[in-house]
């Protein structure tokens, strides 16, 4: 067995990944509330996505747009990582050898990604396009790439429970 497999079979067999697990009503409350807050970081950062695509609040500034919306998605960001972190504690055996879940940790890195390169390159010039309906061909593109890899990562949590 490979060391990240023996740290995720420990994790598994701790008392409080035992206890969550075995739990009727814990396991799905906090699956629920990790639900929830994908609902929540997902919706809001495609707000911020549609608007830099041009189809939502092309009258609003895109910084106005993500003022109001990045505290949204940072508390659903921080919700999803300790409700998502507890559900893998609780079959981190099971999560290791699981084919979608790994594509959901690969996407999730990607995602994380996007708006690193966003900020660093494209948003270094928002002064010169803020206002203006129609974003940059890099600005679209940003949108564009967040609102795929989230529905992807929707799509890859959500066959985590086919492939046990």
């Amino acid at each position: 067995m490979g060391s990240i497999q023996h740290l995720c079979q420990w994790l598994n067999d701790t008392g409080p990944a035992t206890a969550l697990r075995e739990s009727l009503w814990v396991f799905p409350i906090v699956e629920t509330v990790h639900v929830l807050a994908i609902t929540m970081l997902a919706g809001t950062i495609a707000i911020l996505d549609l608007r830099l695509l041009g189809v939502l609040f092309r009258g609003e500034r895109v910084t106005t747009v993500a003022r109001q919306v990045l505290p949204i998605v940072w508390t659903g960001f921080g919700i999803l990582v300790i409700s998502g972190s507890m559900l893998f504690a609780a079959e981190a055996a099971k999560s290791y050898a699981n084919p979608a879940f790994r594509l959901k940790l690969i996407l999730l890195l990607l995602a994380g990604l996007n708006p690193v390169i966003y900020y660093r390159i494209v948003y270094k010039r928002i002064t010169e396009w803020d206002t203006s309906p129609k974003t940059p061909f890099a600005a679209r593109l940003a949108g564009a790439t967040s609102l795929t890899l989230w529905t992807a990562i929707i799509a890859a949590g959500r066959a985590t429970a086919y492939f046990n």
